[in-house]
């Protein structure tokens, strides 16, 4: 059976105004409902997220 193509990751932008730390906390909510820890660590936890979800959206996979 023949998968459909990936949609991610995306070409890499200039700049997208879509990619805020409210994507960030959104996302860090959507954990925290689904049984993990809140994000803690004094923003170091906002920084680790920020960067998978770049790399997930905007770096190929080598």
């Amino acid at each position: 059976m023949d998968r459909p193509p990936r949609a991610y990751p995306l070409p890499p932008p200039e700049n997208d105004p879509r990619f805020t730390i409210g994507l960030v906390l959104d996302v860090a909510d959507v954990l925290a409902r689904h049984g993990y820890p809140p994000l803690s660590g004094g923003g170091d936890d906002h920084v680790q997220l920020q960067q998978a979800l770049f790399r997930f959206l905007y770096t190929p996979s080598t």
